[in-house]
């Protein structure tokens, strides 16, 4: 009765993880771009050249990329936050709170400056660091030091690239995290099977929001809008 059991739960498994991979996976990777989206070639693609995972997102916010940008420049715990679900975050201390206005100390970014992911001396030192960025554009975040550190570190060697597209009506927000990682079991497992569909869910959450707040922004006063960042 127990190995029947079991088999049960293996065939049920495999049943799950079939379909996850035919019919759910793909959407994840993709969800909102189109497919010239998809296959063009964004800044930032050269820092990891041979990905293991690689997600391109997208959404059309009716708002001009100047009503866009504060919201991506302000990202970062200590700072704007990650306009997702943050209460989720905060279960695992990351601290995250989640500006609905723009904050003009946290408009300024250059490169290499440091986006963190959580708090100062949390057990481990989750942080990007700004790669490329043109105001009202692009911008690329990367996990700092060589591959082989992160490695080291159990963690994947990635970049966040956020891209911004004047279109007829408003704005294209599209975004794309590339990785690579060791191939052993434990990698593909945490950084493809386990981190692919969590990303997805915390990042579809964020462009709504930015949507969101960059619609209510464009729609404001005009001397109520902030200065735009150098």
């Amino acid at each position: 009765m127990i190995a029947g059991l079991l088999r049960g739960i293996v065939v049920a498994g495999a049943i799950l993880a079939g379909a996850y991979a035919r019919w759910l996976r793909p959407r994840i990777l993709r969800w909102g771009a189109t497919d010239e989206e998809v296959a063009t070639a964004l800044p930032g693609d050269e820092i990891v050249p041979h990905p293991r995972s690689l997600l391109t997102h997208a959404v059309t916010i009716a708002a001009p990329p100047g009503a866009v940008w504060p919201w991506l420049v302000q990202m970062g715990q200590g700072r704007g936050g990650l306009y997702s679900y943050a209460w989720l975050e905060n279960l695992a201390g990351c601290d995250l709170h989640n500006a609905r206005r723009v904050i003009p100390e946290f408009q300024h970014l250059e490169v290499g400056d440091r986006v963190r992911l959580v708090p100062e001396g949390y057990r481990v030192p989750l942080h990007f660091v700004v790669a490329a960025l043109q105001p009202e554009r692009v911008l690329v975040l990367r996990t700092p030091g060589p591959p082989g550190e992160s490695f080291q570190a159990g963690l994947p060697f990635a970049t966040w690239t956020f891209v911004l597209e004047a279109v007829s009506g408003g704005t294209r927000l599209i975004t794309r995290w590339r990785s690579d990682f060791r191939p052993t079991a434990a990698g593909w497992l945490r950084n493809k099977h386990a981190l692919e569909p969590v990303h997805f869910l915390m990042e579809r959450k964020m462009l709504l929001t930015i949507r969101a707040l960059a619609e209510r922004l464009a729609a404001e006063p005009a001397e109520a809008a902030p200065p735009r960042a150098a």
